[in-house]
C-alpha cells in the first residue's frame, strides 16, 4: 500500500509522526542534539507498520530524520545564537572535519546492515548517557577547547558517527566541550550549530545511497521519505525555540540528567530489538 494512501486511512500513524516531530523539535532546542535520536525509533515503527522491508527500515528512518533535522537544527541554532551561547570559533574549527566525517558516515551506512548500525546506536548512546549521569564538575581534559589536529580528527569522528545515528552531533560535541571547562549551556548552544553541518550533506548522501532500491515507499528519494518529512518538519520547527528557552531556564545538572534520560530510552529501545 502506498504511504500517502495508508496515512490517509490511518490517522494514528499521522499522529505518531506529528508527535515525533514535536518531540524532535523540543529536544533539539533543549539539548542541542538534533533530535534525531528521538525521531528515528518513531519513524522505524511507522515504516514497519506500512510494510517497508525490515532491511530498509532503519536506513530510511535515519535518512528521513536527517532531512527533518535541516530546518529543525537551523531553528535551534539561531535560537541559541540569539542568547549568545554559541562559540563560533569552535564551529569554524570543526566545520570541514565534520563534513568529511559525514561523507565517511554515508559510505559506512550504505554498506552496513541494520544490525551493525543498531549496535553502534546502543554502544554510543550508552557511553554518552553514563558520562552524563556520573560526570563530576572536576572532570577535565583541559582548561579550554583545543583547535589543533586532534580536534579536527575528533570532528571527523563526530561527523561520521552522528550521520550513522542521525543525532546532529550535539551528543558528542557537548560532552567534549564540558570536559574542557565550558558551561553546559554554551556546550548545548554550540552543539546546535553542528546540526546543520551534518544534516544537509547527510540527507543528500542518504538520498544517493538508497537511490533506485526496490521496496522503498512512494514519495521517497533513496533513503529519504519526503512525505514522512513533510508531516514531521512543521511540528519540529514549531517547538525548537521553546526547547532552547527551557534550556536556559534550568540548572546544569538538570540539563545533564535530561540529556542522559533520553539517551538511555533510545539505547534500551534498540537493545531489545537486537
Amino acid at each position: 500500500m502506498e504511504l500517502a494512501q495508508l496515512l490517509n486511512d490511518n490517522w494514528s500513524l499521522i499522529a505518531a509522526l506529528v508527535m515525533g516531530g514535536l518531540l524532535m523539535g523540543f529536544i533539539a532546542g533543549l539539548l542541542g542534539i538534533g533530535g534525531g535520536a528521538m525521531l528515528v525509533p518513531i519513524l522505524y515503527e511507522v515504516f514497519q507498520r506500512i510494510g517497508v522491508p525490515e532491511a530498509l527500515c532503519l536506513h530510511l528512518s535515519i535518512g528521513t530524520s536527517l532531512l527533518v533535522m535541516v530546518p529543525t537544527s537551523l531553528r535551534s541554532f539561531l535560537a541559541h545564537k540569539k542568547r549568545k551561547s554559541v562559540d563560533l570559533r569552535v564551529l569554524k574549527t570543526l566545520m570541514v572535519p565534520i563534513i568529511i566525517g559525514v561523507l565517511v558516515g554515508i559510505m559506512v551506512a550504505k554498506y552496513s546492515n541494520p544490525y551493525a548500525i543498531k549496535i553502534v546506536w546502543v554502544s554510543c548512546l550508552s557511553v554518552l548517557a553514563l558520562k552524563m549521569i556520573f560526570a563530576r564538575n572536576h572532570w577535565r581534559l583541559g582548561d579550554d577547547v583545543p583547535h589543533g589536529f586532534g580536534m579536527r580528527l575528533y570532528g571527523v569522528f563526530v561527523g561520521c558517527m552522528s550521520t550513522i545515528m542521525s543525532i546532529g552531533g550535539g551528543a558528542f560535541t557537548s560532552s567534549m566541550m564540558t570536559l574542557y571547562g565550558r558551561t553546559i549551556h554554551q556546550a548545548v548552544g554550540t552543539s546546535a550549530g553542528v546540526g546543520p553541518l551534518i544534516a544537509i550533506p547527510g540527507a543528500l548522501g542518504f538520498m544517493w545511497a538508497g537511490y533506485g532500491l526496490e521496496g522503498l515507499p512512494t514519495g521517497s528519494i533513496g533513503y529519504v521519505s519526503l512525505i514522512g518529512a513533510a508531516i514531521v518538519i512543521p511540528a519540529s520547527v514549531l517547538l525548537a525555540p521553546w526547547g532552547a528557552r527551557l534550556a536556559h531556564g534550568i540548572t546544569k545538572r538538570q540539563l545533564e540528567l535530561t540529556f542522559a534520560f533520553f539517551m538511555c530510552l533510545i539505547s534500551f529501545r534498540f537493545a531489545f530489538s537486537l
